[in-house]
């Protein structure tokens, strides 16, 4: 498995959080992980990062912890960052998201980071 580098958008210090569980794994896998927030924290010895990196050098995968309603005003950031995918988790899916981002070349994905990660399919 080669690592694929991973940032998780709407990373929150709460154990409970689903956002906290897929940063945890996908580093526990082996995958680097940039966790950005709004609070700050800590994820698996990982720093929430909550001023956000314009660039990230090599990105394979967004994974959205983001509700779509709150998507609208990160748009730009999220296609700009160019990722080869995003993988829009269980009530993040937002059909005009996944429109412009396959506009762009992106991939999209309707999936649980978690179980793709269970299932050896990340």
């Amino acid at each position: 498995m080669s690592s694929k580098k991973t940032v998780v958008l709407g990373a929150s210090p709460n154990e409970y959080r689903y956002s906290y569980r897929a940063t945890s794994m996908l580093k526990g896998r082996g995958h680097e992980v940039l966790p950005l927030g709004k609070r700050n924290g800590e994820i698996a010895g990982e720093e929430i990062i909550t001023n956000w990196p314009e660039k990230v050098e090599k990105l394979d995968t967004v994974t959205l912890y983001v509700g779509p309603q709150n998507q609208p005003p990160i748009y730009d950031y999220i296609l700009n960052l160019n990722p080869k995918r995003i993988i829009f988790n269980p009530g993040t899916e937002n059909d005009e998201l996944v429109k412009m981002a396959n506009q762009k070349g992106i991939e999209t994905e309707y999936a649980c980071t978690l179980v793709l990660l269970s299932l050896g399919s990340y």
